[in-house]
């Protein structure tokens, strides 16, 4: 399985652990959940679907019914709804349970933090500790390849250089507050909120932490 259909994969069973959908309202909350940088075609997803569906995670509710497409005489169409199965179900939940490299990666991250509030603590902080760690050590090499070739490149490209830096400065100051926040709320401290970088508060005076660019569409718990 690639990556790529990994992630979709995970995401298409934590939506329907919640409740059974149709492919159009799945496809919806995907682009909702994950955000516009990761849209999801149909040519995407339902593959995935018939996937899922043949390795038993899946079942569809009516899929004997012909498609019809909406006209304006009828103005809808036939819908196969998708549940999960009692396999599906464990399936999604040794996805969730998994803290290993992968789920670090640029690629799964913002999915797995989607569905933080369904993970277990533990799993979560060695999920956010390992990508503060993957970050740190990109850091390290954007650091060392930036003072290497400062004398090479014109202001523009440096500039360039200068704002990915930040960026990824900024998600590890967003992990450490998270990580932060998570330790507070195990030892009886918390919950804290994530902080602004002065520890006014936070940041932008909004509840959502200053981070990487996904649209947190979950919070931890």
């Amino acid at each position: 399985m690639s990556r790529r259909s990994g992630v979709l994969e995970f995401a298409v069973l934590g939506l329907l652990h919640d409740a059974p959908m149709h492919g159009y309202e799945l496809r919806k909350r995907l682009n909702v959940l994950l955000g516009s940088f990761r849209a999801f075609s149909y040519g995407t997803l339902y593959p995935c679907l018939k996937s899922l569906v043949a390795q038993g995670f899946l079942v569809e509710d009516n899929p004997d019914v012909e498609y019809v497409p909406a006209t304006a005489l009828n103005g809808k169409r036939s819908k196969i709804t998708y549940r999960l199965s009692p396999e599906g179900k464990q399936r999604f939940e040794e996805l969730l349970a998994d803290s290993g490299p992968e789920a670090w990666e640029d690629e799964h991250f913002g999915v797995r933090f989607a569905f933080f509030g369904q993970t277990d603590r533990a799993v979560r902080m060695r999920v956010l500790e390992g990508r503060r760690s993957r970050l740190e050590e990109r850091l390290e090499r954007m650091r060392s390849s930036i003072a290497r070739t400062r004398e090479r490149f014109d202001d523009y490209t440096l500039e360039l250089q200068r704002h990915g830096l930040e960026s990824v400065e900024r998600e590890v100051r967003w992990l450490n507050e998270l990580i932060e926040t998570e330790r507070a709320t195990r030892t009886g401290r918390g919950p804290a909120s994530p902080q602004s970088s002065d520890g006014r508060g936070p940041a932008d005076g909004s509840s959502d932490p200053p981070g990487p660019p996904y649209d947190r569409p979950g919070r931890s718990s």
